[in-house]
């Protein structure tokens, strides 16, 4: 089933009201229609035979119209037999009748023509009232209408179940019709589902040269332009990463000689000429942040050609964010449980990914407070970095875990631009995600999260269980 949001609902609902609507007015104009006719056609007879009845029947059968002489000339019985109540008025006319008898009728019976009235004792009742000719006396024939109203009451019920029957057929018909008129889109949604997932030689079959079939041929002209446009990327990608993994490669031998130069310069810094130490300091930072920039290539190329792999093992989160802390930055604050808290994880990443976290913090926001926070929720235990720094830009935010991207254009020393890239690498790895936000009162909050999902075995004695929780591993 569907629900009327969709196309093919609103499609369908569109014919079924467009039936309904029709119905009804062919309904509602064929039921006035006979009501009509149906009530003048009676009218009609009745007036006919009123009037035969006053100008020919009575005054043949009562030359002198009285009330006595009317009851002995048994019209009235025979008027009953045929359906009809005669009531006489010569003067006295009785109640209720009189009451029930409208001006309109009293009008024109008083002006000496035929009139009709419509009434209700309590059976539906047409009234015809005349007045003898040559005389004071009127006559008014009440006709039993019951007959005529059942058969327009049956009608209405007619004419109603069979508009619910035709809007009940339309339905059907409209369900049909709609399914048959998008099969192609659901073909298409089909096909781009396909094409989601990565099977890039989907195609939408032509089934028709109409506009669907015109349109399924543009779909699968844009599907080939868009896998051709994706196979020359994911060629041109391989290729600048094997170029990266090459050059990194490549550079490693003569920065293994330059470290090895550099180091022994450094130790004989102190009997060079002021102007000569000052190149020769600088030459040794150089040589430094290049031997970084290339170990984080080739790591980068390791996680691009999909080479590195998750070693994990049970630890204490706890002493590893305490012992990186120590070694990366001691002034940052630790808000971290006193009880151990043992994950499933590969430590040297963790490792990795709070020393990046730590030293970006100390680049861009030096000599500012910075809070390492360890929560345990539910589902995940949550490792979070925040600083007091000016924090990054909203517009820029989403682009912080791209390769060389920095904020900050402007800075051209620093590092190279890859140690959050690295860290995101590093996370998504251990089945984690890195996150990063401003901080409402300022600063930049990075937040890793490692999913939680089984709990360690009872018995292994590195399973600490503190207070509040129970020893748990994450994916």
């Amino acid at each position: 089933m569907f629900g009327l949001g969709g196309v093919r609902g609103r499609l369908t609902a569109t014919v079924v009201a467009l039936v309904v609507v029709t119905a009804l007015v062919l309904g509602v104009g064929a039921y006035a229609f006979v009501d009509y006719s149906l009530h003048d056609r009676l009218v009609r007879d009745a007036e006919a035979q009123a009037r035969f009845d006053l100008t020919v029947l009575i005054p043949n059968r009562l030359p002198n119209p009285t009330q006595q002489t009317l009851d002995d000339s048994g019209l009235e019985r025979a008027f009953r037999e045929r359906g009809v109540l005669l009531i006489a008025d010569f003067g006295d006319l009785v109640e209720p009748f009189r009451s029930i008898r409208s001006p309109e009728l009293q009008a024109a019976v008083a002006a000496g023509r035929l009139g009709f009235q419509w009434t209700n004792l309590p059976e539906p009742v047409l009234i015809i009232g005349g007045r003898l000719p040559g005389t004071e006396a009127a006559l008014y024939f009440l006709h039993d209408a019951k007959p005529l109203e059942d058969a327009l009451t049956q009608l209405r019920l007619g004419l109603g179940g069979g508009a619910l029957l035709l809007a009940l057929i339309a339905l059907l018909i409209a369900r049909r019709v709609a399914r048959g008129v998008l099969a192609p889109v659901d073909v298409a949604a089909r096909t781009a589902e396909r094409i989601e997932r990565g099977d890039l030689s989907a195609r939408v079959p032509v089934a028709s040269r109409d506009e669907f079939g015109n349109w399924a041929e543009r779909f699968n002209r844009m599907a080939a332009a868009l896998e051709e446009t994706i196979r020359r990327l994911e060629a041109s990608q391989a290729q600048n990463r094997r170029f990266v993994a090459d050059v990194s490669h490549e550079l490693r031998t003569p920065l293994t000689a330059l470290v090895a130069e550099a180091s022994i310069l450094r130790e004989h810094l102190g009997a060079l000429p002021p102007d000569a130490r000052r190149t020769g300091e600088l030459l040794v930072a150089d040589v430094a942040r290049l031997r970084t920039l290339v170990e984080e290539l080739m790591e980068l190329s390791r996680f691009d050609s999909a080479a590195e792999q998750a070693a994990r093992e049970p630890i204490d989160l706890v002493r590893l964010v305490r012992t990186v802390a120590a070694a990366r930055l001691p002034d940052a604050k630790l808000v971290v449980s006193e009880e151990p808290v043992v994950v499933s994880t590969d430590p040297r990443r963790i490792e990795r990914i709070l020393g990046n976290l730590l030293d970006n913090a100390r680049e861009h926001a030096p000599n500012a407070p910075v809070e390492i926070r360890l929560r345990f929720l539910p589902d995940e235990v949550v490792l979070s970095v925040a600083d007091a720094g000016p924090g990054v830009p909203s517009d820029r935010l989403q682009r912080i875990f791209d390769r060389f991207y920095k904020a900050d254009p402007s800075r051209q020393a620093g590092s190279s631009g890859l140690g959050l890239a690295i860290a995101a690498e590093n996370a998504a790895l251990v089945g984690g995600r890195l996150e990063a936000a401003n901080q409402p009162e300022g600063g930049l909050r990075f937040d890793l999260r490692l999913p939680v999902t089984e709990p360690l075995p009872g018995g292994d004695p590195a399973a600490t269980v503190g207070p509040d929780r129970g020893p748990r591993s994450t994916a």
